[in-house]
C-alpha cells in the first residue's frame, strides 16, 4: 500500500506556501455559513477554478475528514495545503484561513467587557438568543442526515439520557461509547471501495508519531494540569478538540464542559461568544480563541487565546495525519463504518442536550426572547438567510427588547 490515502487520477503540479497562503486567506474573508459551506467555498475555489485537484479526489478527503473527530473544514483545508506544498503548505493554509475570524473574535473578546447601556448590553443578549436558532438548525440538520432510521434516533435519546444522569465531559465520552458499542452491534456498516491516490508527505513513521503524539498529550495533559493553569487550559481545550464528531457545533456542549462548568468563563459570556463565532467567516473553532481572551484565570487575553486555539485544533490534526497512510484500508472495512454511525447518532443527542443547557436555559427568560429565537430559527431554516445576516436581526432585536424593558 502506498504512503497516501486521498485518491485521484493524476498527480497534482506542485505550489508554493505564499500560494496556499493567499488563496486560503481569501477563503478565510469570506467563508461564511458553517463547515458545509467552507467545503462548498473550498470546492468551487480549488477544483474548479484552480484545478489543484480532481473533483474524485475532493470527494475522497472530504469522506476522510468527515469520518475523524475535529474541525472537517479545516482538516480538509490542512489537507490541501500539505497536498499543494508539503508541511509548510499545511501550516500557511491553516493559518491563513483561521486568522482572520480569530482575530475579529478576540477582539470581541477583549472588547465586550466595555459594553455597557441598554443597546450594548442589548446586542449581547441578541447574541445569546440567536445561539439558541442556530444550535436547533444544527441539530435538526444532523439529525436527518446522522439518524435517518428509528435505531439510531433511539442512540440520539440514549446519548441525552446518559447526559441527564452524568452531565459533563465523562457525560459525553460515555454517550459516544455508547453510541459506537450500539452501532456496531446494528452493523449497518458497508464500507467503501478502494482506488487510487495523491502523493502526501506522510510516511508510516510519521503517521505512526503523529498518533502517538495525539494519544500521549490526551494522556499527559491531565497529568500536567495539577502543575499549572496553562496546562490546564491546554489540557481542557485539547480534550475538546478530541471529542467532536459530526460537525463544528458539536463543540459547543464539550467546550461548555470544560470552560463553564469550572466556573472560569460565566454562561453569559460563553453564549454571547458562541453568537458572535456566527456572525465571522472561517471555521467554528476559533470560538475558542474567544474563549481564551476571556477566561477569568490567567492565562487569558492574547495568550489565553494562543493557548486554546491551537490546542483546540491540534488533536484534528495530529489524527488526520496520522491515518492518511491507512484510510484506504480503514475505510474498506464497514465495522469501522458502523462503529462511527452509532458515534455520530450519539453527538446528535449530544448536541440535543446543549441545546436544552445552556443555551436554552441561559438565553431565554421570557416569552419576548422565545418570539425572537423562534423568528430567527424561522429565517435560518424556511428563509434560508446566511447565519450573519441572522446574527444581525438578532443585535438589532436583543437591543429592541432592551429598550422595550
Amino acid at each position: 500500500m502506498t504512503d497516501s490515502a486521498i485518491t485521484t487520477d493524476t498527480k497534482m503540479p506542485a505550489g508554493t506556501p505564499s500560494e496556499v497562503f493567499t488563496t486560503f486567506l481569501k477563503l478565510g474573508v469570506t467563508s461564511f455559513g458553517g463547515p458545509i459551506a467552507h467545503l462548498g467555498y473550498f470546492r468551487e475555489e480549488l477544483v474548479n477554478r484552480r484545478a489543484w485537484l480532481s473533483d474524485h479526489a475532493y470527494a475522497d478527503l472530504v469522506a476522510l475528514c468527515q469520518f475523524l473527530p475535529g474541525p472537517a473544514s479545516s482538516q480538509v483545508g490542512f489537507a490541501l495545503g500539505m497536498m499543494r506544498a508539503g508541511w509548510l503548505g499545511a501550516l500557511a493554509a491553516f493559518t491563513a484561513f483561521t486568522l482572520p475570524s480569530a482575530l475579529i473574535l478576540l477582539v470581541f473578546a477583549l472588547s465586550a467587557p466595555s459594553i455597557s447601556g441598554p443597546i450594548g448590553t442589548g446586542a449581547l443578549h441578541g447574541l445569546k438568543i440567536v445561539a439558541v436558532a442556530i444550535v436547533a438548525q444544527a441539530v435538526w440538520g444532523m439529525a436527518k442526515n446522522l439518524c435517518p432510521d428509528k435505531e439510531r434516533a433511539a442512540i440520539a435519546v440514549l446519548a441525552v439520557a446518559i447526559l441527564a444522569f452524568l452531565p459533563g465531559a465523562f457525560g459525553m465520552i460515555g454517550a459516544i461509547l455508547a453510541g459506537a458499542i450500539a452501532g456496531l452491534l446494528l452493523g449497518r456498516g458497508t464500507g467503501t471501495p478502494l482506488s487510487g491516490h495523491v502523493t502526501m508527505p506522510v510516511s508510516r513513521r510519521g503517521a505512526a508519531a503523529a498518533l502517538i503524539a495525539f494519544f500521549g498529550l490526551l494522556v499527559a495533559l491531565p497529568l500536567l494540569a495539577k502543575y499549572g493553569q496553562t496546562f490546564a487550559v491546554a489540557d481542557s481545550f485539547y480534550r475538546a478538540g478530541s471529542l467532536v464528531f459530526g460537525g463544528g457545533h458539536v463543540v459547543l456542549p464539550l467546550l461548555e464542559a470544560e470552560v463553564v462548568q469550572p466556573g472560569w468563563v460565566t454562561p453569559d459570556a460563553f453564549l454571547a461568544g458562541y453568537g458572535a463565532t456566527q456572525a465571522v467567516p472561517g471555521p467554528l473553532f476559533t470560538f475558542a480563541a474567544y474563549l481564551g481572551a476571556v477566561l477569568g484565570p490567567e492565562p487569558n487575553g492574547i495568550a489565553g487565546a494562543m493557548i486554546a486555539l491551537l490546542s483546540v485544533f491540534l488533536p484534528g490534526f495530529l489524527l488526520l495525519v496520522g491515518v492518511l497512510p491507512y484510510w484506504d484500508r480503514f475505510r474498506s472495512m464497514a465495522t469501522a463504518q458502523s462503529v462511527m454511525q452509532g458515534a455520530n447518532a450519539a453527538v446528535v443527542g449530544i448536541l440535543a442536550a446543549a441545546l436544552y443547557s445552556p443555551v436554552f436555559t441561559s438565553a431565554i427568560g421570557n416569552m419576548r426572547d422565545f418570539t425572537l429565537a423562534l423568528l430567527c430559527f424561522v429565517l435560518l431554516m424556511a428563509w434560508k438567510l446566511p447565519p450573519w445576516i441572522v446574527v444581525v436581526v438578532a443585535a438589532v432585536g436583543g437591543v429592541g427588547l432592551a429598550v422595550i424593558d
